[in-house]
């Protein structure tokens, strides 16, 4: 294989016409006017498309283009020309992109294109669910449900619209069929033990509700009612008894009831044996049947006498956390051990410890 070395200045010599090739200094180009093999380039709109050559190929119409004009320059939306009348799209809602908040007003209170909320047409009158539960047909919960099943006639109409406002000495009625509904739900009084806790599962410590089930069911229960599993459904708590006491503690369906025991207006007594250490005087125990306040509001009047040496006996209308306790150490007593043993007329009995039964028929608290 033969090498040729070519000397200086050949490859100038063999085509002296042709100027040598040189680059344009970066440093001098033109930034503002548009380069001259740019500017020769045909623009987009006046290529052939696929489509019109194929119509002029076949004699049919051409669809028209879907592409978009070339814009001259990049400035074009800015400065003038076709979209000159276009506003400068803004980026966000920041005052450091030139946003300028208005001064629209949002308080719907004051501002009349906002929709006014809806006024009752009588909203002197109570709703009916309302009416229901102060009449002690059901509770609220139940009225709503009843209403809506069209349960409901109020001064011989069916009434199934819930928010419906009636007249204080309107006719209510409930038809069979919620009679029957209220028959399935029970109420289970159950012997509490201490360790176990009246609502939800706190601190490790299970609820009492574990407690139901049939082997725990008292042997001697009078209402010789069947367990069923749906008896657990929606069955809550109608009162506290705090994690070391013991006693009579009501659960159940029925929201007459938890009304009736737990209601705002309840009047319904609580009795309690409670064992105490320390020395209580005279004056002390005046006040514990009236005179002190907790948290700052005065407790309701109360009953409280000596069952015993070491045992006074409470009977209470209210039902405060930790009630009883407080009341004690206010005037210088220990609570050792407490013991619910009444609510309103019923007793808890023979009813063992750890052990429940059913509300009979008719019974009432």
């Amino acid at each position: 294989m033969t090498t040729l070395k070519l000397k200086p200045g050949a490859a100038a010599a063999a085509n002296p016409e042709k100027a040598p090739l040189r680059r344009a200094d970066p440093a001098k180009r033109s930034r503002t006017s548009v380069p001259a093999h740019l500017a020769q380039k045909p623009q987009m709109e006046n290529r052939t498309t696929k489509d019109e050559v194929e119509a002029r190929a076949t004699g049919k119409a051409a669809r028209p283009s879907r592409e978009r004009p070339v814009a001259s320059g990049r400035d074009t939306q800015r400065t003038g020309g076709k979209f000159a009348d276009r506003d400068t799209p803004r980026r966000g809602g920041k005052l450091r992109d030139g946003f300028e908040p208005g001064d629209f007003n949002q308080d719907r209170n004051t501002n009349p294109r906002f929709t006014p909320k809806p006024v009752a047409s009588q909203p002197e009158l109570p709703r009916l669910s309302k009416r229901m539960a102060e009449l002690g047909l059901c509770s609220r919960r139940e009225a709503d449900e009843f209403i809506a099943n069209g349960w409901v006639t109020v001064n011989g109409q069916v009434v199934d619209v819930l928010g419906t406002r009636v007249s204080l000495d309107a006719d209510i009625k409930v038809s069979k069929e919620a009679q029957k509904h209220q028959t399935e739900i029970v109420t289970i009084l159950l012997h509490k033990p201490v360790g176990y806790v009246s609502g939800q599962a706190e601190d490790g410590y299970q609820p009492a509700v574990v407690l139901v089930h049939p082997d725990n069911q008292w042997g001697e229960d009078p209402s010789q009612t069947i367990f069923k599993r749906g008896h657990l459904r929606g069955l809550a708590p109608a009162g506290r008894l705090d994690i070391d006491s013991t006693g009579l503690l009501v659960l159940t369906q029925d929201g007459r009831v938890a009304r009736q025991l737990i209601g705002e207006d309840s009047t319904t007594e609580k009795e309690y044996l409670v064992r105490v250490t320390g020395t209580l005087s005279d004056d002390g125990l005046k006040k514990l049947n009236h005179g002190l306040s907790l948290d700052g509001v005065k407790l309701k009047p109360a009953k409280v006498s000596w069952q015993n040496e070491d045992q006074l006996r409470f009977v209470l209308r209210e039902g405060r956390k930790r009630q009883i306790r407080r009341m004690c150490e206010l005037v210088g007593l220990t609570v050792v051990g407490l013991k619910r043993v009444r609510i309103g007329s019923v007793t808890l009995g023979k009813l063992p410890v750890g052990t429940w039964r059913y509300l009979r028929q008719g019974e009432r608290f």
